[in-house]
């Protein structure tokens, strides 16, 4: 299930860009600041210091699971 893995990049203030929280349905080889962070807040020569100030994490869960678990908790 495609909703079920998302790269999140966490990414500081940077001169005069405020910080912000990206999030983006990729695969583990693309989650890095550059697939992930659209539209790109600086202009391209400060790209490269911009991602890497910023923190990317491969996220995966399963949904079937948290289901469950609510079911049997409610039951």
């Amino acid at each position: 299930n495609s909703e079920d893995v998302r790269c999140k990049c966490i990414c500081p203030p940077y001169k005069d860009h405020s910080g912000h929280i990206y999030n983006k349905n990729v695969s583990q080889k693309d989650c890095d600041c550059l697939h992930v962070v659209e539209p790109m807040p600086v202009p391209g020569p400060d790209v490269e210091a911009y991602c890497l100030r910023c923190e990317c994490k491969y996220e995966e869960r399963s949904s079937v699971t948290i289901k469950v678990s609510i079911v049997i908790l409610l039951a």
